[in-house]
C-alpha cells in the first residue's frame, strides 16, 4: 500500500512536454492569422500601393452671367463730381463742422473764417448807407422847397409883381437842388454797392457746399492759415474734399485690341473686392474718347444701376460686359464645379471628394451648365475640392496626390 501511494506522488514527463509545444504552436497560428488579416485591410486601404496623383478643383459660387460675357477689364469707382472746398479770401480757420463721413446739403456751411475786419467793413457800410439816405431825404426836401418857390415866382414874374433877377434866382435854385438829389442818389447806389461788396466779402468766410455730397477727406483743422494758392508757409488751400455719391462711376481700362465688343449703352456687370457677396448692374456710360499709349488701353466708364451704400470712391472693381441684359433669375449665385470633374456611373453622376489625402466618390445631381461649370443642386457645397479628370483606375478611399 505504501508502495503505490508513493507511486500516485510521480509526474507524468510525456505530458507536460507535449502541452506547451501544442500551445506555442496555437500562439503563432493565431499571430500569423492577425497579421494576414492586417496586411489584407492595410492593402485594401492603399498602404502598399504609391498615392494616385491628380489634379484638383473647387468647388465654387458662380453667376450665370458668367456664360454670355464677352469681356472683363479691372478698373477703380471714381466721382464724377468732385470738389476740394476752399474760400477766395485769406483767413484763420475758427470753426469747422464736419468730419470725414459726414453727409451735407447743398448750400450748408462747412467751415468758417474769422470774419471781424470784415463784418466790421459792412457795419460800416451799412451806416455809410443810413447817411446816404438822410442826405436823400434833405436833397428831396430841398427840391420840393425850390419847385415850389420858382413855380411861384414864374407866376409873380409873369404878372410883374417880381423882379426878373428874383425868378432867375428861383431858376438857379431849384437846378441846384435837381443836381443835389441826383448826386444824393448816386451816393445811395454807390453805399449800397459797398454793403453789397462787404456782405460778399463776409460770404467768402463761410464755406458752403455747392452739391449734396459726403465728406471725403478733411484737409485742415480749426487754426490753420486757409488761402486760395497756398503760397504761405503752413498754410492750406482746400478746408474739406466732398464727392457726390450719385455720381459715382467705374472707370476701366480696355484694351485697344478688345475696344471693338464695347459700344456706349452696353450692360455690364458690376464687383467690387469689398462686397465679394454682390453683383451690380450697370451700362457703358462713355467711351473716352482718347488712348492712353503707357497702357495701350482706352477709358470706359460704367454707371450704377444698381447702387449700394457700402460703395466707396477709389475701391477696386471688375466690370463684365455682357452680350446681353441680367435677368433676376441671373443675379443668384449658383454651387457649381468643373464639368470635368464629374463621372458618369449609370444615369447619375459622381465626383471623387477630397478628403484629406484620400477620395470619395460621391454622387451629385446636376444643374444647368454654366461655361465651363455645371451647376451642383445636391452632393457638394462651396469650398469642397474635387479630382479633375479622374483617372479610370481611381477608387473611393485611394490615396492621392496633388500635381502641380
Amino acid at each position: 500500500m505504501a508502495e503505490q501511494d508513493l507511486s500516485r506522488l510521480t509526474i507524468d514527463k510525456s505530458k507536460a512536454a507535449f502541452r506547451p509545444a501544442r500551445r506555442k504552436r496555437a500562439f503563432y497560428l493565431v499571430i500569423a492569422i492577425v497579421a494576414l488579416v492586417t496586411a489584407g485591410f492595410l492593402y485594401r486601404l492603399g498602404f502598399f500601393t504609391p498615392p494616385v496623383q491628380v489634379q484638383l478643383a473647387n468647388v465654387t459660387q458662380v453667376y450665370p452671367s458668367q456664360a454670355y460675357t464677352v469681356l472683363t477689364a479691372s478698373g477703380y469707382v471714381v466721382p464724377q463730381r468732385k470738389s476740394a472746398l476752399a474760400s477766395k479770401v485769406t483767413g484763420r480757420l475758427v470753426w469747422l463742422g464736419v468730419e470725414e463721413g459726414s453727409r451735407v446739403k447743398k448750400g450748408d456751411v462747412v467751415a468758417r473764417l474769422e470774419s471781424q475786419d470784415v463784418e466790421a467793413a459792412k457795419a460800416q457800410a451799412a451806416a455809410n448807407l443810413e447817411t446816404a439816405r438822410s442826405n436823400l431825404e434833405t436833397a428831396k426836401a430841398e427840391l420840393s422847397d425850390a419847385t415850389l418857390n420858382l413855380n411861384r415866382n414864374q407866376e409873380l414874374v409873369e404878372k410883374n409883381f417880381i423882379a426878373r433877377e428874383e425868378y432867375d434866382t428861383a431858376v438857379a435854385r431849384h437846378k441846384k437842388a435837381v443836381a443835389a438829389f441826383k448826386a444824393a442818389e448816386s451816393v445811395i447806389r454807390a453805399n449800397e454797392a459797398a454793403l453789397e461788396a462787404a456782405k460778399i466779402q463776409l460770404e467768402y468766410t463761410l464755406i458752403r457746399t455747392p452739391f449734396d455730397a459726403v465728406v471725403l477727406t478733411k484737409n485742415a483743422d480749426m487754426g490753420d492759415i486757409v488761402t486760395p494758392f497756398s503760397a504761405a508757409a503752413d498754410s492750406k488751400s482746400a478746408v474739406v474734399t466732398i464727392a457726390d455719391m450719385e455720381s459715382l462711376q467705374v472707370q476701366a481700362d480696355v484694351s485697344e485690341s478688345s475696344l471693338g465688343q464695347v459700344k456706349i449703352g452696353q450692360p455690364c456687370e458690376i464687383q467690387l473686392d469689398a462686397l465679394p457677396d454682390r453683383r451690380l448692374r450697370g451700362a457703358v456710360h462713355m467711351i473716352v474718347p482718347t488712348g492712353d499709349r503707357s497702357k495701350a488701353a482706352v477709358m470706359v466708364k460704367v454707371r450704377f444701376i444698381d447702387r449700394d451704400p457700402r460703395i466707396l470712391p477709389e475701391m477696386s472693381a471688375k466690370v463684365s460686359f455682357l452680350s446681353r441684359p441680367v435677368s433676376k433669375v441671373d443675379q443668384v449665385p449658383r454651387t457649381a464645379v468643373n464639368q470635368k470633374a464629374l463621372v458618369a456611373r449609370g444615369e447619375g453622376k459622381v465626383v471623387f471628394l477630397v478628403k484629406g489625402d484620400r477620395v470619395a466618390e460621391t454622387s451629385v445631381r446636376t444643374g444647368a451648365q454654366i461655361g465651363e461649370m455645371v451647376e451642383v443642386l445636391i452632393g457638394l457645397k462651396v469650398g469642397d475640392q474635387v479630382v479633375l479628370e479622374p483617372p479610370a483606375k481611381l477608387r473611393s478611399g485611394a490615396r492621392i496626390k496633388a500635381g502641380e
